[in-house]
């Protein structure tokens, strides 16, 4: 006990760094929710297209994943951190000055690479800062804090693009880099900010020296080749492949949907309803750890992504009231999804761990290519066909309570006097 005290607080800057990263992935990763109408509007896009805009963000998730693991292998923590910020920093500057379509596609490639990249780095720091011990709980703490980063990112946007708030300094100066008509583009002068000052407080910060589990570590190709060969990699990888998928064709739909349909304003209650949408999907993850003690996690998959597919169908079909509520409920239920389908494959496969996550991360993909074909199928039908879709992937994962056989099943406290 005496040497663990000075080790945490040796090193709670870095854990306050990790947290820091954790949100401002967030923060803006899960802003194009907001903003989808906004940007569907301004460069006057198809819905094929405005569903292209997830694809190149999510996809350079699924392309940097592997290669981001072999790259913390070779380069250090203030090395991947500095320069992920910088071109992050220098990616959000570059559209903000020329806010174009195709700028704004390759803003959002750039800006997947470099999170993949950070989310890489910042476990591995998160455990050796705060001690393997509380890893655990400072691992819940990330997820708070990347739960009320998607909460308060759409109240950024209200902020820049409300009417209400033209006498606003800050509001008008930072409106006042973009055209007039692109309001919501100044939100990429703000990252551009945000990012440049944590490129050079990583810089200046002092690392302690991060040995790598084996769970971490990359693993050499013929791992992968082991892995991809096992049928319970593939399985698992389709698992996050379709929750990072509903998860983000309901959050960047949710807008327009409520617009087209319902004819509320995207700018003040879609926007309200994406942010409700990620504060349910924390508040559902608090529950579900807690109810993770008391249930078998296969059951428990059953039963949220039961209740998933009920709730979207009542938003879907039901009144704007419905909507408005059925939204939020989803995302509460999804929301423990993507740690039982990932400590699932984990305890499913023997060794290799670090190169299966790796692998497992790789299905972030999803997050791109499932919102586009809710877009593709909303351009061909409509979009509340193209978002029925989405009870296909919800399936999948429903399917996964069934036939999971993992090789350790999660330890639960019994009720029951003995």
């Amino acid at each position: 006990m005496e040497t663990s005290k000075p080790t945490t607080k040796r090193y709670i800057h870095i854990i306050g760094l990790v947290m820091i990263v954790f949100f401002v992935i967030s923060f803006i990763t899960n802003i194009l929710n907001s903003i989808i109408v906004d940007v569907k509007d301004s460069f006057d896009l198809s819905l094929t297209l405005t569903g292209l805009l997830p694809f190149t963000f999510f996809i350079a998730y699924g392309i940097m994943s592997i290669p981001a693991g072999f790259l913390s292998e070779k380069y250090s923590e203030r090395t991947l951190l500095s320069v992920s910020f910088l071109v992050m920093a220098l990616a959000s500057l570059g559209f903000a000055l020329f806010p174009q379509y195709g700028v704004f596609s390759i803003t959002l490639f750039v800006l997947g690479c470099c999170m993949a990249v950070l989310q890489v780095i910042i476990n591995p720091m998160l455990r050796v800062a705060g001690g393997e011990e509380h890893f655990a709980f400072n691992s819940v703490l990330a997820q708070l804090v990347f739960g009320a980063a998607s909460f308060l990112s759409p109240y950024l946007y209200k902020y820049l693009v409300s009417k209400d708030n033209r006498r606003d300094t800050l509001a008008e100066m930072l409106r006042g880099w973009v055209p007039q008509d692109l309001p919501w583009a100044s939100l990429y002068i703000v990252f551009a900010v945000i990012c440049l000052v944590l490129f050079f407080y990583v810089f200046l910060t002092r690392y302690p020296k991060f040995e790598k589990t084996e769970e971490e570590k990359a693993g050499d190709t013929s791992s992968y080749w082991d892995l991809i060969k096992n049928k319970w990699t593939i399985l698992y990888f389709l698992g996050i492949f379709c929750y990072v998928g509903t998860e983000q064709g309901v959050g960047n739909w949710i807008s327009q949907f409520l617009s087209q349909y319902h004819g509320l304003d995207p700018q003040t209650v879609g926007a309200n309803t994406v942010s409700y949408f990620w504060a349910m999907l924390t508040v559902g993850c608090l529950l579900g750890l807690l109810l993770l003690k008391f249930m078998d996690s296969r059951k428990l998959l059953i039963l949220a992504t039961s209740i998933t597919i009920v709730s979207l169908v009542l938003a879907l079909t039901g009144s704007a009231q419905m909507a408005l509520i059925g939204f939020p409920m989803v995302g509460f239920f999804i929301s423990v999804m993507y740690s039982i389908i990932f400590s699932l494959a984990l305890n499913s496969v023997k060794e290799h761990h670090g190169s299966l996550s790796g692998i497992l991360c790789t299905g972030i993909a999803g997050g791109a290519v499932i919102p586009f074909i809710v877009g593709g199928l909303g351009e061909l039908m409509s979009l509340k066909s193209g978002m029925f879709f989405l009870i296909i992937p919800l399936i999948f994962i429903l399917s996964i309570g069934f036939w999971a056989k993992p090789l350790v099943n999660n330890k639960t406290i019994s009720l029951k006097k003995d």
